[in-house]
């Protein structure tokens, strides 16, 4: 059986052989990073200077540099961190500004914040193409800065791939003295973050994105930001995040942050040329596939190089999946499962989408070990899982 067609690397991409190796090696020696004798030191030292390269490859100081256990910690740690402390300290400030295509790592937090502790949120619409207006999110910042704990807009989104206008919303937040988060799971080593220079004062990241271990990430923590923690015990992480410290794996997510971002730019050019590859394919195969997001009216350097989101009108993206899977292409769909019952992509729905629309969305992405046998297999396989998923759309609908 020949190997799959790997395209849902947004998902989780493979780990470099090179962190692979650092890993192991590390695995071999004993040590609490918290420990004062000598294995001790070896892994603080060993922490360290991790921390200092995922610095320095991201434009900020080593001690603004928080581990976590993933992206979605790394979210919630700023978002409720970052809102419980504000709130306490001035219980005016109750309002969250947060764009609506948020991942639900920000998305469930904030709801939670809303239902279980008496937050209230304004949302930052997005036009067709999934992009926030920098002015408008700036005049909502100023409209409710004196209540507002935290504006939190990501940097890329994980399903339709558009850059948000990061710096012109964090230099509105800024101004006005508010907290800006934005989650850069999707962006770090993919296109240019510098944590210095975007004005951003949290930003997340995570480690099986780009090459790294899973179960292992980052929040950048501005000095001069203050967050209530998550977790109480050992007061590591600038007494943000207790807990022993992984050093195996934060050993690992600083070898893949150094090489993903050492490459980034020979490997976009490469993911572009593919990308596009995939797109023009795909619309060529008679189908009615439809692309969504900045695909059309943006260039390429107002989305991820390597995502290509598609819409296949009368199909259910579900059945899409699983016809693709079984001819051997994985990918992914922007719809959500709950209660059982398939729900279409928030994103899309936010974007201006019909319920319909939606449903047919088809997430492929490319990563680090992606090939043009990959692209050509997807083209290949698209006509007969598409005449497939029609033929049971049209049946299902049949029978409602």
């Amino acid at each position: 059986m020949s190997t799959p067609a790997y395209l849902d690397h947004a998902a989780t991409t493979a780990i470099r052989p090179e962190v692979i190796e650092a890993i192991a090696a590390q695995m071999g020696h004993l040590g609490n990073a918290s420990s004062l004798h000598t294995a001790g030191r070896a892994a603080r030292r060993v922490v360290e200077e991790s921390r200092e390269l995922i610095a320095d490859r991201l434009g900020a100081t080593p001690s603004e540099v928080v581990f976590t256990s993933g992206g979605t910690e790394a979210d919630n740690l700023a978002v409720l961190g970052a809102w419980r402390q504000r709130h306490t300290v001035d219980p005016a400030r109750s309002r969250l500004l947060v764009s609506t295509i948020e991942h639900h790592a920000v998305l469930d937090p904030v709801g939670r914040l809303v239902d279980a502790e008496g937050a209230k949120v304004d949302w930052l619409e997005v036009d067709r193409a999934g992009v926030v207006d920098a002015e408008a999110a700036a005049a909502a910042i100023t409209q409710a800065a004196d209540q507002l704990a935290l504006v939190s807009m990501m940097w890329a989104n994980n399903e339709v791939g558009t850059l948000q206008p990061v710096a012109q919303v964090a230099a509105a937040a800024r101004e006005r003295g508010v907290p800006f988060h934005t989650d850069a799971v999707q962006a770090v080593g993919h296109v240019p973050v510098a944590f210095g220079e975007c004005g951003a004062d949290l930003l997340s990241l995570s480690g099986h994105k780009i090459g790294g271990p899973q179960g292992v990430g980052a929040l950048l923590v501005r000095r001069d930001v203050q967050l209530t923690p998550l977790t109480f015990g050992g007061g590591q992480e600038r007494q943000l995040r207790s807990g022993t410290l992984d050093v195996a794996s934060i050993r690992g997510l600083a070898v893949a942050v150094a090489a993903a971002t050492d490459e980034l730019d020979a490997e976009r050019a490469r993911l572009i040329a593919l990308r596009d590859k995939l797109i023009q394919g795909a619309l060529q195969l008679g189908l009615g596939i439809e692309l969504s997001g900045a695909h059309t009216e943006g260039s390429a350097e107002d989305r991820l190089p390597g995502n290509v989101h598609l819409r296949v009108p009368g199909c259910d993206g579900d059945s899409l999946l699983y016809l693709l899977d079984a001819a051997g292409v994985q990918c992914s769909t922007g719809s959500a499962c709950q209660a059982g019952v398939p729900q279409p992509s928030h994103v899309l729905l936010a974007m201006g989408y019909a319920d319909e629309q939606a449903r047919g969305a088809l997430r492929l992405t490319l990563g680090h070990t992606s090939t043009e046998a990959d692209v050509d297999a997807v083209i290949a396989a698209l006509p007969g899982a598409v005449e497939r998923a029609r033929r049971a759309h049209q049946a299902t609908a049949g029978r409602g």
